[in-house]
């Protein structure tokens, strides 16, 4: 037979096929009737350009679903409002310290027992929606068996194990009006510890194989520092006296532009595992959150300063949206671990720009 690639054979040309009325020659197949026989490769292209139209799909495009009709992930089993209100009180709590010692610096004594009196609050709140989620309390203690610097889990678990009895002990004090130094040495030790206790939640939801917390790995502990900054302005700003709130304001400007500089800088980045943080319950959540922090940043910056109510209302606007944003950042990660083509789009790109680098252990995309 004649070889379309290597010219005639050593042996005579081919004849007609057995069981067809064609012949195989270097243009195609004689005797082929259109419409009917399939062209393939370059006599394909050339048919396909000859009549000016696109050819028909034959394969339908592919479907994100996973056997049975389960999703590629299990989606998180935490409870919401156990879950992300922890997230939420850890950063007041965490930012509360840091304001705590400032305003303790700076003989702002109002402004330091609210501070103080908040970051006590929030991290046993904390501590108790963790616990609830647990299910029992004995679970918490059997992650203080073992430190494992690895593990985001076991670093938070005594990260907290510390921080607690420390702004306890600072509130306390400073209520009692006794042991002034302990109480002075227990708000520095908390405002140490409060950066990390306000942030290293966003790296243990990011730890997770959960697509839009996890691409977000970067910016999330950012994006959760400023939102820890804002809720404790917030409280700052609707509990102390006007008089003293001029950390707090300006803590909540800067935690304003950090928590959505971050936040917008974070979605540019992760493409298509972003949607989730724009649509559905997530969506409006994450809307509201945007707008109420920036009313309350400006409010406070503004009439906040001289005007009680006024700095009451950008006080209870900035707990909100730093609230909105905690249960927001939740239901989109939900909401990417239920659709698989977050899963299986993001690893089919990260193999493909592999495999154009050239990096060993990749295969190259089907053409």
């Amino acid at each position: 037979m004649t070889d379309s690639r290597s010219g005639p054979s050593s042996g005579p040309s081919s004849g007609p096929s057995p069981g067809s009325g064609s012949d195989v020659t270097r243009s195609g197949v004689e005797g082929a009737r259109p419409g009917r026989d399939a062209l393939t490769g370059a006599h394909a292209g050339r048919r396909r350009r000859r009549r000016g139209r696109g050819e028909r799909a034959m394969v339908p495009d592919a479907e994100f679903s996973s056997y049975y009709g389960k999703p590629v992930l299990n989606k998180p089993t935490w409870k919401p409002l156990d879950i992300a209100g922890y997230l939420y009180l850890g950063g007041l709590a965490g930012a509360s310290s840091l304001l705590a010692a400032g305003a303790h610096a700076t003989a702002r004594p109002a402004l330091a027992r609210t501070a103080k009196l908040g970051a006590a609050g929030a991290v046993s709140l904390s501590l108790a929606a963790l616990v609830h989620d647990l299910g029992r309390p004995a679970r918490f203690l059997h992650m203080l068996r073992v430190f494992k610097p690895t593990s985001p889990m076991s670093v938070g678990s005594w990260l907290l194990a510390g921080y607690a009895p420390l702004t306890i002990a600072a509130a306390a004090a400073d209520v009692a009006g006794r042991y002034r130094l302990v109480g002075t040495a227990a708000t520095a030790s908390a405002a140490v510890l409060g950066p990390a206790v306000a942030t290293y939640t966003a790296v243990l939801i990011s730890d997770t194989a959960v697509p839009s917390w996890h691409e977000g790995h970067r910016e999330l502990p950012y994006v959760f520092a400023g939102s820890g900054a804002t809720a404790a302005a917030g409280l700052a700003l609707v509990c102390a006296p006007v008089g003293q709130t001029a950390p707090a304001r300006r803590l909540a400007a800067l935690g304003a532009v950090l928590e959505l500089g971050s936040f917008h800088v974070m979605k540019r980045r992760m493409g298509l595992t972003a949607e989730p943080f724009e649509n559905g319950k997530a969506g409006t959540l994450l809307r509201a959150a945007e707008t109420l922090t920036c009313v309350g940043a400006a409010l406070g910056a503004g009439l906040g300063g001289r005007n009680r109510a006024v700095a009451a209302i950008a006080g209870a606007a900035l707990l909100t949206g730093s609230a909105a944003l905690r249960f927001g950042v939740f239901h989109a990660g939900v909401a990417s671990a239920e659709d698989p083509k977050y899963t299986v789009l993001p690893q089919r790109e990260r193999l493909e720009a592999r495999a154009h680098a050239g990096e060993p252990g990749s295969t190259p995309p089907a053409s």
